[in-house]
């Protein structure tokens, strides 16, 4: 028997303590007549607020994980109202604390969501029962006790195992000869490098520093003993192509990515540097984290490329727009005279139409190549949604697309210019619904907005057929795959967010692309923890 295993739940004792009784039940019951659209309100409240801290918020991957947990979080709910409370509950409220744990989520975070659960439970009972609320209450805070005890059992288990694997790692490092593990850091810190991990020949982590803790989100003890394909992937691997390369390169750098816990990937600029393997450690890598610097670099050369673009535009524009203004008068004239031939008729409609839509695109010219100062106001990202959903909800409607939106309950306040950010929005909106036209079926676009701790994150999704090439430079000036694009809406809403302060970005696959904003909320919201 594991002298370390933690002992069987007894349900009965954990009742008796804290005087849970089957009329607690039945108070607590109760509640279980409320819908579950009050339950999911619930759940939208404890992730809204999820999204404001920065510990908590790192466990998010993505839309898909945050739908799971939304409806897991209803079901908990739901069960947490209507029981039974017997050894089968509290067995699945383990389950609970074990998916907290292995996601991530700091112990902390899971007692403050509890406390926000017990209050928007308590609210609704006062709102639903009446004089019975007080006893209903007092019945519920006993349970969300018990289920307390029982989720933070899981976090005790976790805790003892890892203590167990880091004292295993400990012994195990101290069976390694000091000197050569000294070396083999000396060798690490000569690299001046900021994450560091040293592997042996099987490619098991044996070393890391706090940089890669912080990276990954994983703990030192969750790192050591296993493999680096952990957090790697396959590049870096002993007798991998790519770490020979490494290792015979000197000082050439390579770019490799590094997975988070949150799933998430970050690309880290890698050296490489063999040791004496007499410790254990055959050889040392040493990365910086080159995400953020790629990105600005690259939207460096973007707005450089548009810099450029935008000069010539402008030069263009002023030639062309006097000649076409006097064709289309002419052309006018000419309409009116040709009435009675039918073919001369449609003749000069075609040119005046291609006329016009040359005047369209000298417009564009022009607002690309001479944008307006920013308006600085404070801008509510929900109103700019709604904005951006109304103005593109006849284009939606001709081209049978249906727009939903999906925002926060509370408002999200940037600083910016309300109407610049209307207009970037609406052009993602507007370019979704060019890229549903001809699909064959009903196509669907989601605006859908989420409060982060520092930033918000707006995201335009459709279920079109998506980028085909994948590194394509859909933000640059010109660029379009639809017949008659001008390819300059993309880059204007990028030109809009980035004068924001903040960055915007694709992901795409077939029936799945999303384009995301991140803007700044208003520094001093996020001074106050408001929205």
């Amino acid at each position: 028997m594991d002298p370390t295993a933690p002992p069987a739940l007894d349900v009965g004792e954990l009742l008796a303590y804290v005087r849970f009784t089957e009329r607690d039940a039945e108070l607590v019951r109760r509640l279980g007549a409320v819908s579950d659209d009050a339950l999911r309100r619930i759940a939208v409240h404890f992730y809204d607020r999820i999204r404001e801290h920065e510990g908590a918020h790192a466990v998010l991957r993505d839309e898909d994980q945050v739908a799971r947990l939304h409806v897991s979080l209803v079901a908990w709910l739901r069960r947490l109202v209507t029981g039974p409370y017997d050894a089968a509950y509290f067995a699945r409220t383990s389950q609970v604390g074990r998916v907290h744990v292995r996601v991530g989520l700091p112990q902390r975070y899971m007692l403050l969501a509890m406390a926000l659960v017990r209050g928007e439970l308590g609210a609704l009972a006062r709102a639903r029962l009446g004089a019975q609320a007080a006893d209903v209450i007092d019945a519920l805070d006993r349970l969300l006790d018990l289920e307390l005890a029982v989720m933070l059992e899981s976090y005790r288990d976790s805790y003892v195992e890892r203590i167990h694997h880091a004292a295993a790692a400990e012994h195990a490092a101290l069976s390694l000869r000091s000197e050569s593990v000294s070396a083999a850091l000396r060798e690490a810190v000569e690299l001046g490098g900021l994450l560091v991990i040293g592997v042996d020949r099987a490619g098991t982590i044996l070393l890391v520093n706090g940089a890669v803790e912080a990276l990954t989100g994983l703990a030192r003890d969750e790192l050591v003993g296993e493999s680096l394909r952990a957090i790697v992937g396959e590049e870096l691997l002993p007798g991998g192509a790519a770490l020979q390369r490494l290792l015979a390169g000197g000082d050439v750098p390579l770019d490799a990515p590094v997975f988070t816990r949150a799933g998430q990937e970050r690309t880290v600029r890698w050296r490489a540097r063999a040791v004496d393997a007499s410790s254990g450690v055959t050889f040392v890598l040493v990365g910086r984290d080159v995400t953020d610097e790629l990105e600005r670099a690259e939207a460096r050369q973007r707005n450089e490329r548009l810099a450029a673009v935008g000069t010539l535009a402008a030069g263009l524009a002023h030639e062309i727009r006097n000649p076409l203004n006097g064709a289309l008068l002419h052309l006018t004239v000419l309409e009116r005279r040709v009435q009675a031939d039918a073919e001369a008729a449609d003749a000069v409609a075609t040119v005046k139409d291609e006329v016009g839509r040359l005047g369209r695109l000298v417009t564009e010219f022009l607002d690309f190549a001479r944008p307006r100062p920013l308006r600085q106001e404070l801008v509510g990202i929900k109103s700019a949604c709604a904005r951006a959903l109304e103005l593109t909800r006849a284009a939606a409607s001709d081209a049978g697309v249906g727009v939903t939106l999906d925002l926060p309950e509370a408002e999200v306040h940037v600083v910016g210019d309300s109407a610049k950010l209307e207009e970037a929005l609406t052009c993602l909106v507007q370019n979704s619904i060019e890229a549903l036209q001809g699909v064959g079926r009903r196509g669907e676009i989601r605006l859908r907005a989420r409060r982060q701790p520092r930033h918000v994150l707006v995201e335009v999704e459709d279920d079109g057929p998506g980028i085909s090439d994948a590194s394509a430079p859909v933000f640059d000036a010109f660029y379009t795959t639809k017949s008659g694009g001008t390819g300059l809406g993309l880059t204007l809403a990028h030109r809009i967010i980035t004068d924001h302060g903040g960055a915007v970005g694709v992901t795409s696959r077939p029936e799945k692309t999303v384009f995301s904003v991140r803007l700044p909320i208003a520094p001093e919201i996020v001074s106050r923890g408001e929205t």
